[in-house]
């Protein structure tokens, strides 16, 4: 019998359909965990770690929510909310910020979204792409490497980013920190919008305030907006170890999740912008998903309208993860060879240490590829330097690595061990 002819794929199928970064990297890790946990020591995620004091927290609110015969909790998942999100959760919202933080916000300024991605895929075509002008416009990244879930995003042909080499500033025998390069940003007409994360993930890299208002500056005078990703930093989950300031006005566009703060099964994105793009995100998640999943919302709701969210934040999960990476970096300076050439990025936030290995003789890929061998998952560098151009030369995209320090200390000093044996072989 014969094959069945494939489709006609669509320019929007072939984009999110792959092969594409993210998705082959899943399957990469998927099939080596499928070897069995037991052989695997496990580095590459980016899954939050199961913080005992957070966890216990979403369990008494879920108790609280089946108490009185399960009012709230049959309201919770008998109903479809507001595209936008729950009113009352986006009021508090918007209360919270104008409380912390003085932000002359309404929740018209405050739009929930089905997960973090969900919120880049709506708002990166609505700001790049083919424009209704007959104009094409990309993202300008400002420094890579950057989240690599950023990357296929796009539904039209044309590549949707525009990536720029930062500056790296080296500190000491095994640390650096990547810094925007202002003289080779060269931002214009063809850029839609300016686009980082704060904290980054892979680097953990946290722009400096000076670095932040010099973008918004540039970004302002063009007109387009300062996209900021805080899906690990402020004001929750709060994953950031040294010292920044969160602010916002309309010509910026925050995103915020509730999934670093231990919740990722729970799908839900913040964004907070001007109210006609509020709208139209909206409209956005009407037209694709009808409406939001309630249960992140109901669950954080009265952290909110308290500001208990914000003392979690500060008081148990950022110094759980900071003491993670201390850890990490413990076990980096007793299992890594010098010879390596090590340099592990400023530990700045999120979950994870960024290895640099000036000089590998090897691709991360590669190196990525004989941990595996040995049981260890790590996560190889090059996809996250997407946006730069075809063939860029820059030898530092294939000398990084990503190391995930949520999983146990024995199971971290055990990888590191492994990756010291790994590069002691090259």
């Amino acid at each position: 019998m014969a094959e069945n002819p494939p489709y006609l794929q669509s320019i929007f199928g072939r984009n999110l359909a792959g092969p594409n970064g993210i998705s082959e990297l899943m399957d990469d890790l998927g099939s080596a965990l499928s070897l069995g946990a037991d052989r695997i020591h496990f580095l590459g995620g980016g899954n939050p770690a199961s913080i005992p004091a957070v966890q216990a927290l979403w369990r008494a609110r879920m108790t609280e929510l089946l108490a009185d015969g399960g009012a709230e909790f049959d309201r919770m998942v008998s109903n479809y909310d507001d595209p936008a999100g729950s009113p009352r959760f986006r009021e508090a919202m918007a209360a919270y910020l104008r409380r912390e933080f003085g932000w002359n916000v309404t929740r018209e300024n405050i739009a929930v979204t089905c997960g973090g991605q969900t919120a880049f895929f709506f708002l990166l075509n609505r700001l790049a792409g083919a424009m209704r002008d007959g104009s094409r416009r990309k993202i300008l990244l400002p420094v890579v490497p950057e989240y690599i879930g950023y990357a296929d995003l796009g539904v039209t042909a044309d590549p949707l980013f525009e990536a720029r080499h930062p500056t790296i500033q080296k500190i000491g025998d095994h640390s650096f920190k990547y810094q925007v390069d202002f003289d080779q940003l060269h931002l214009d007409e063809s850029h839609g919008a300016v686009l980082i994360s704060r904290p980054t993930n892979p680097s953990s890299n946290v722009l400096t305030d000076a670095e932040v208002e010099h973008l918004r500056g540039l970004a302002g005078e063009r007109g387009i907006p300062l996209v900021i990703d805080n899906a690990y930093g402020l004001p929750f989950p709060g994953v950031i170890f040294r010292e920044a300031t969160l602010t916002w006005d309309e010509g910026t566009i925050l995103t915020m999740s509730l999934s670093k703060l231990g919740l990722p099964g729970t799908r839900t994105g913040i964004v907070v912008a001007r109210p006609d793009l509020i709208r139209e995100l909206s409209a956005m998640t009407a037209v694709v998903g009808l409406s939001n999943n309630n249960i992140g919302q109901a669950l954080v709701l009265p952290l909110l309208e308290s500001g208990e969210i914000g003392r979690v934040a500060r008081e148990v999960v950022c110094p759980y993860y900071q003491a993670k990476a201390a850890v990490a970096l413990t076990m980096a300076h007793r299992y890594l060879p010098k010879s390596s050439g090590w340099r592990a990025h400023e530990s700045e936030g999120a979950f994870f240490l960024w290895l640099w290995f000036a000089g590998l003789p090897i691709t991360s890929r590669e190196l990525y590829v004989r941990a595996r061998a040995k049981g260890l998952l790590i996560i190889p560098g090059e996809a996250f330097f997407f946006g730069l151009p075809e063939g860029d030369p820059w030898p530092h995209q294939h000398e990084c690595i990503r190391v995930s320090f949520t999983s146990p200390p024995e199971v971290i000093e055990a990888g590191f061990r492994i990756l010291g044996e790994v590069l002691g072989e090259l």
